[in-house]
């Protein structure tokens, strides 16, 4: 799976720089996951990085979120298998037994909880913080709103503790961090 592409549809697509740090971390935790569980890490990937493809394109009616991801997947002769976990991310909690959904929609949910995590620090920094901080916050029902727990907790369906997802999601972030800005 050619990369340069996903990205060049990123640029075509994607005009939030949040959006697109979003995306780079949903992709590297995509990797690292699969690289655990030995799948393909470009398709696992892949899939993370233009997982949210449509996103901008469809703020004003998010029941097109995921089906206009298919068309412009489709147009681009990407393959069948990450059309179809992008699709299913948006499914969320009642994400489909398929080991590739689970975690996309998990890694997903987790990078925007980690990310709150380190711009709480005074650093706003990924390596200002540690399993056992996110750990904490993923307690606090008030903290980071917007990362689904449910979501998250998906990773117990891969055979994850939700301790091991944070430290494998965490760990691959911090690798990219200059890209994250954090």
């Amino acid at each position: 799976m050619d990369r340069e592409l996903a990205l060049s549809l990123l640029d075509k697509y994607v005009k939030s720089d949040n959006l697109k740090k979003h995306m780079l971390a949903t992709e590297v935790i995509m990797r690292a996951l699969a690289k655990r569980f030995g799948q393909d890490e470009d398709i696992w990937g892949i899939a993370g990085l233009i997982h949210d493809i449509d996103y901008e394109l469809c703020e004003d009616d998010t029941s097109k979120h995921g089906v206009l991801s298919e068309e412009i997947l489709k147009e681009a002769n990407f393959p069948e298998e990450i059309i179809e976990a992008v699709k299913a991310h948006v499914k969320g909690v009642g994400v489909d037994n398929n080991p590739m959904h689970i975690a996309l929609c998990s890694a997903d949910a987790v990078n925007g909880l980690i990310i709150a995590g380190a711009l709480i620090k005074p650093e706003k920094s990924l390596n200002a913080i540690d399993t056992r901080f996110i750990m904490r916050r993923f307690k606090e029902k008030a903290f980071a709103r917007g990362a689904n727990r449910e979501e998250i907790m998906l990773c117990e369906k891969l055979g994850l503790s939700l301790e091991e997802f944070i430290t494998i999601s965490l760990s691959a972030m911090q690798e990219i961090h200059k890209e994250l800005g954090l």
